[in-house]
């Protein structure tokens, strides 16, 4: 598949089926992260594999609370992978420092996009989660306080194997030629 095919295979996916992800799959998406461009090559990320079933479903849980339901769908992926941010090497600080861009949250979403790229090429299914309890999360998985969660994605075998149709931007809307 080329590479136009893959972005347009890629998607949210918010119901997977109870097939169990390969290992090897697993770690070919977490490949593709470490592979990923960072700032000053600093990669400032850890990724946690969450596949046990039980701990897995308390992560879950703590992806909705009663005001905000829309991540239930989390119990239904076989795996949970955990983006910790990690501290980045000295060019990236002071890059960071010197003109206001928190490069590390860029680096993150590089290297989870790549994980979600390479998931979509092996036929899995990825969904990117900012809204969950991060505080219970390190505790459950014993992350040190000082460190960051700023992303999960659940990762599983897609019930549905079509894509779903885009709704995006039309292209003239995104783009301009030498001036806003």
């Amino acid at each position: 598949m080329d590479f136009s095919e893959l972005v347009k295979k890629r998607e949210s996916v918010r119901k997977y089926s109870s097939r169990i992800v390969e290992q090897d799959k697993i770690d070919m998406c977490i490949e593709a992260a470490r592979l990923a461009p960072s700032a000053c090559n600093s990669q400032p990320w850890k990724i946690i594999v969450v596949d046990d079933i039980a701990l897995k479903e308390k992560i879950a849980g703590l992806t909705y609370d009663n005001i905000v339901k829309f991540n239930k769908f989390v119990h239904t992926a076989p795996a949970i992978l955990v983006m910790v941010m990690e501290r980045a090497n000295l060019s990236s600080l002071i890059g960071t420092q010197l003109k206001n861009i928190n490069y590390r949250l860029i680096d993150m979403g590089i290297a989870a996009e790549h994980i979600c790229l390479q998931a979509a090429e092996l036929g899995l299914g990825t969904c990117m989660l900012g809204w969950f309890n991060q505080c219970k999360i390190k505790k459950l998985l014993n992350i040190p306080k000082s460190k960051k969660v700023p992303l999960l994605i659940s990762i599983g075998y897609p019930e549905n194997s079509s894509t779903r149709e885009k709704v995006r931007k039309s292209f003239e809307d995104i783009k301009s030629h030498l001036k806003y």
